[in-house]
């Protein structure tokens, strides 16, 4: 069977619901309007659902001119960005960058629904990937996160229940290339756009969060750490940055350019769990 892309997910509020597209800008910071905005701490830190699994509930839409967002039990927030706001410097991963603060009202309006206090950012200014020589915005390390489909099924066929996609929080979902052939592979084309994966992706305690509910489990990470072990945790899709942006559309042709070639790739020596 011919890859095809049948997935495109853009986050506009980091750590927040994503919105499944039919068709998408890919530039080289990623899908447009991806982590573009954020939440952080007093002290600039961000908020994720790492700490905040109440965030999964969140469902962000932004169209480029309005971000609305969505939450049980709350009004929805309706909220038209600012530039002109202050620069506040920030840190993601450790990483530094900067974000327009986007004022008292957004800022009160999560602070009660997340029960701590926080400041709502745009993304501002540039950041660079650590490899691979990319840029992104919010995004934890990369543009990109690119699995395919049937290494959910390869997943879903260790699992007692079966988890879906959004649980996993991928930019592209690619079908046709096997179990993990993300991993085989270094450049693809996608429709009309080239991205190189670059990193395998190390999963985290967000992966056990359902997105529909908010609830923590032990589940995936707990198989996944009996066969797919790396270094550095456990992987599961691949990082990617965009050598060629395009406009991608659900159903374009998915091909392996160049093969991957380095040892930085998952294994099925089994890892202890987090």
């Amino acid at each position: 069977m011919a890859a095809r892309l049948t997935e495109l997910n853009a986050y506009p509020l980091k750590s927040g619901g994503g919105t499944a597209l039919h068709t998408a800008e890919l530039a080289f910071s990623g899908l447009r309007h991806d982590r573009e905005f954020m939440l952080v701490a007093p002290e600039g830190r961000f908020l994720s659902q790492r700490d905040h699994p109440r965030m999964a509930l969140l469902r962000p839409v932004y169209d480029g001119v309005v971000l609305t967002v969505a939450a049980p039990g709350a009004a929805t927030l309706v909220h038209k960005p600012v530039d002109d706001g202050p620069v506040l410097d920030v840190t993601v991963q450790r990483t530094s960058c900067q974000g327009v603060d986007q004022g008292d009202a957004a800022a009160r309006w999560f602070a009660a629904l997340l029960g701590a206090e926080c400041r709502l950012v745009r993304f501002t200014g540039h950041r660079p990937t650590s490899r691979g020589g990319g840029e992104v915005m919010f995004a934890d390390g990369y543009p990109l996160l690119v699995l395919s489909a049937e290494s959910l099924d390869d997943l879903n066929g260790r699992l007692d229940t079966p988890l879906p996609m959004d649980r996993f929080r991928p930019s592209l979902v690619v079908e046709g290339l096997g179990a993990f052939g993300e991993d085989a592979a270094r450049l693809l084309r996608v429709g009309p756009a080239v991205v190189e994966l670059v990193k395998p992706c190390t999963r985290c305690v967000i992966i056990t969060t359902d997105q529909a509910t908010g609830e923590r489990g032990r589940e995936p990470l707990r198989t996944l750490a009996t066969y797919r072990g790396v270094r550095r945790g456990i992987a599961f899709g691949q990082n990617a940055v965009v050598r060629e942006p395009g406009v991608l559309t659900v159903g374009d042709p998915v091909e392996v350019l160049e093969p991957v070639d380095g040892p930085d790739q998952p294994t099925t020596s089994p890892v202890s769990s987090p």
